[in-house]
């Protein structure tokens, strides 16, 4: 049986490991990507993480501003792909695209669909205090991941794991399930599930107000946070924006006022609405992100977060 030939499109690092498993496994003929952005202090252009790993294996690259201009659906048919497979591209498809393969187009979404929709699935899934996720195959149409579900992987999700150590579990699961989802595909075997619109979430993408901490809310609340934004989330103090990174729930009922400060055997705790959590790692103005013992010898701290 020869090769299926795939366009693979993808931006982020989240990407890589499904491109890489694609590139093993079928005839990656293209990989479409964002532009290349300004990043840093000195706003030089960085490439996407999928533009550099496709280039390291000599595929061809496309990155349009917009996908769906017609110069830009002319030259992916001109491939003439079996497949289309988007993981974290950035761009929402138009039905010419769609079209365009024999076997349409097949995304790996973060979440277990129909839940968490949209752009931020993995973010939203640990600030709402999730147990479980994983990753939905599904087959693309017109709408926001509305598409019919392939396959699913569910991952486990622990009380004080943060985003990094989520994306990292769900790249993996994702590069497997989309092999399996080509696997079945190619042998005729993939039966297609409608998702239950009543049963949807909605994921929307993050901004800069997500974290602003409210210490009002419980322990928990501000925890989940933390940990789904990880260096996202930010309080004040004497007008000053701190990030904090991580956090640690110590009691989930106490009488603590929110947002008061106080340093014991070397912790440093904050009274929320409703419990006491203790920060791990905090980030100054100016400064790097520290472990909180190290933050407490070098820094002087106000009485209150606001």
């Amino acid at each position: 049986m020869s090769k299926l030939k795939v366009i693979f499109m993808g931006t982020p690092e989240f990407a890589v490991p499904g491109l890489a498993a694609l590139a093993d496994k079928t005839e990656v003929v293209c990989a479409v990507t964002q532009p290349d952005r300004p990043k840093g202090r000195g706003h030089k252009l960085q490439p996407p993480p999928v533009k550099v790993f496709a280039e390291s294996l000599k595929i061809p690259v496309i990155q349009p501003e917009k996908v769906k201009v017609p110069e830009v659906v002319e030259k992916l048919a001109a491939f003439k792909p079996d497949l289309i497979t988007v993981i974290a591209f950035g761009q929402i498809l138009s039905q010419e695209i769609l079209d365009i393969p024999k076997f349409g187009c097949i995304n790996v979404h973060a979440s277990l669909l129909p839940k968490y929709r949209g752009a931020a699935p993995i973010e939203r899934c640990l600030i709402d205090g999730e147990k479980i996720t994983g990753i939905t195959t599904m087959q693309m149409n017109a709408g926001l991941d509305t598409g019919d579900m392939l396959l699913k992987s569910e991952v486990q999700i622990s009380e004080n794991m943060i985003l990094p150590e989520l994306r990292e579990k769900l790249m993996t699961a994702g590069a497997d399930l989309l092999l399996k989802t080509i696997y079945l595909l190619e042998h005729g075997e993939l039966n297609p599930i409608k998702q239950d619109d009543s049963k949807s979430t909605y994921a929307p993408m993050l901004d800069k107000e997500t974290g602003h901490i409210n210490w009002t809310d419980p322990a928990e609340k501000i925890h989940n946070l933390v940990r789904g934004l990880y260096g996202g989330a930010y309080t004040f103090a004497a007008g000053e924006k701190f990030k904090i990174w991580r956090t640690k729930i110590l009691e989930k009922n106490s009488s603590a006022v929110p947002g008061e400060i106080s340093v014991r055997d070397k912790k440093l705790t904050v009274g929320t609405g409703d419990g006491l959590l203790e920060i791990l790692e905090i980030q100054a103005p100016g400064s790097k992100k520290l472990a909180a013992g190290d933050f407490l010898r070098g820094h002087s701290i106000e009485k209150s977060f606001e």
